[in-house]
């Protein structure tokens, strides 16, 4: 009896011993997966930052009323002037959308040609 008692228990250690190795090793692969996703992240802000820079690079006033300048014969483009902007309280909003009514006729739903 105290045999069985012994081989049961050995057994239970080298068991939970081989779940605690799996789990480690799950947890090592999880992390280094977040590691490199926090990489990725990290690298994309960069390039967006890169992307703004350069969006207001291009986006500078004297640089469009440039093109706009060198462009007019093909383009017939003029130079912004303030009061051609207005303020967003004279903007005429609708005032409620239409209401849907009910739907009675079926809907055909299908996944073919989409790809996974």
């Amino acid at each position: 009896m105290r045999t069985l008692l012994f081989v049961t228990t050995a057994l239970a250690v080298i068991g939970l011993a081989f779940w605690a190795y799996q789990q480690n090793y799950r947890t090592q692969q999880t992390i280094s997966e977040t590691e490199a996703l926090q990489d990725r992240i990290a690298a994309a802000r960069a390039r967006l930052g890169v992307l703004r820079a350069e969006w207001a690079y291009l986006n500078r006033p004297d640089r469009l009323m440039a093109l706009a300048e060198i462009s007019y014969e093909r383009l017939e483009l003029l130079p912004f002037r303030p009061e051609q902007f207005g303020r967003a309280d004279q903007v005429a909003y609708p005032l409620e959308d239409p209401p849907l009514g009910p739907i009675t006729g079926t809907v055909e739903v299908s996944s073919q040609g989409l790809q996974p």
